[in-house]
């Protein structure tokens, strides 16, 4: 049985949003480091405009604005009184599970480590410096030890210098600990496998995340030397996924209830899109105005980080894609299953970033990095999962 027998018709990205998210991508990076160069001090103090705990920044209240409307629409599309059915689907979701929470975590921080930390090292700079915020109600005196760096005064509030490389570290940490839950219902669409699957892992994901996201994330950012905000990584978990997660629930049940299925899924989602692009777009301009500088002197360094996320993606890939033919699983739920575990949640991991180190760390950097290369690799990725669909088990 040939690939073409055993996959649906033929599937195609339909938004221009999505087929040209790497363009989308590069134009805002160049919007944003020349918005950096003409008015530098906007994104700053669009920084600036956030909640404060203890007299310390803790929530970028734009950037939360722009999260909400990017997470949103996704936690809205969930029925997740169907994630009782994933009880049927035994295998794909506990290999999913293993691969997003037990494997993919680790491989981050080694790939990240090695290459960030060791082989590249000399090429980011070994004496080149970040200064990112200190965890909130965390009072150290200037010139302070904590981990990794140490405690300054930078324009007029105490933060703590680190090795630049140990910044991208932390974004790569971030992305790591969080499994994507909104492009990969496009991966999988255009993969042709199991879409009921796929919206039953994604609000598994979501649910999940609520708690490991932050105890994985907190630990790994101890073992790497990192500033460790407990107390910020709970209430971005709570601003960044719960908030969402609720509110979309909550009107998801309302807005059917009060017009019916069929204008929600017809009419509503479809008011939500151009908001959502529009808040990833906007994000992605304010983090690049902020770090423009940076990668004008220093043009390689999305190139460095981009190595190990890169190297993270195809071995997650081949880990889940291999573990689904071990197992014996059908090509409509093997294809989800690894393309889930190689995607990343990244909208989380920026907001993240932003709130535990700044708008203008290394490590928002980072994760933005992340959703530059995405995209092409994933693409590719569903082509060759449609390539080899003849390798699993038929759909019987």
């Amino acid at each position: 049985m040939n690939s073409d027998q055993c996959l649906s018709p033929e599937r195609s990205m339909t938004g221009s949003f999505e087929k040209y998210l790497t363009i989308w991508v590069g134009l805002c990076i160049l919007a944003g480091i020349a918005l950096g160069r003409l008015a530098p001090g906007l994104a700053k103090q669009l920084d600036q405009m956030s909640i404060e705990v203890n007299g310390a920044p803790v929530v970028s209240i734009p950037i939360a604005i722009c999260l909400f409307f990017m997470m949103y629409p996704i936690m809205v599309k969930i029925d997740f009184a169907k994630v009782i059915q994933a009880s049927k689907k035994g295998k794909p979701v506990f290999l999913t599970l293993l691969i997003n929470w037990g494997v993919k975590p680790f491989t981050m921080y080694a790939l990240a480590l090695f290459f960030l930390g060791m082989l590249l090292k000399g090429l980011i700079g070994t004496e080149a410096m970040d200064v990112v915020k200190l965890p909130f109600g965390l009072n150290l005196p200037l010139r302070a030890q904590h981990g990794a760096g140490t405690v300054v005064m930078f324009e007029g509030v105490k933060m703590l210098q680190i090795p630049l490389w140990r910044s991208y570290f932390a974004g790569c940490i971030l992305l790591g600990v969080a499994p994507c839950t909104a492009m990969v219902l496009v991966w999988g669409y255009l993969a042709k496998g199991n879409e009921g699957l796929t919206l039953i892992m994604v609000a598994i994901n979501s649910l999940t995340m609520l708690v490991l996201y932050g105890v994985l994330g907190g630990f790994l950012l101890g073992v790497g030397q990192l500033p460790v905000p407990w107390q910020a990584l709970l209430l971005s978990i709570c601003i960044y996924v719960a908030l969402p997660l609720a509110t979309g629930y909550l009107s998801r049940k309302w807005i059917i209830q009060a017009k019916g299925e069929a204008w929600f899924q017809e009419r509503f989602l479809h008011l939500l899109t151009p908001i959502t692009i529009g808040a990833l777009l906007l994000t992605l301009v304010l983090l690049f105005s902020f770090k423009g500088k940076v990668i004008l002197e220093n043009p390689l360094t999305i190139l460095w980080i981009s190595i190990p996320l890169f190297l993270q993606t195809l071995l997650i890939f081949a880990l889940g894609y291999g573990g689904a033919k071990l197992l014996k699983l059908k090509y409509e739920d093997a294809a989800p299953v690894a393309l889930i575990g190689a995607s990343n949640h990244f909208e989380v991991a920026i907001a993240t970033a932003v709130m535990l180190f700044g708008l203008s760390s290394g490590a928002a950097l980072a994760t933005v990095v992340g959703v530059l290369i995405e995209v092409p690799i994933m693409l590719l990725l569903v082509e060759f999962c449609k390539k080899t669909s003849r390798f699993f088990a038929p759909d019987t």
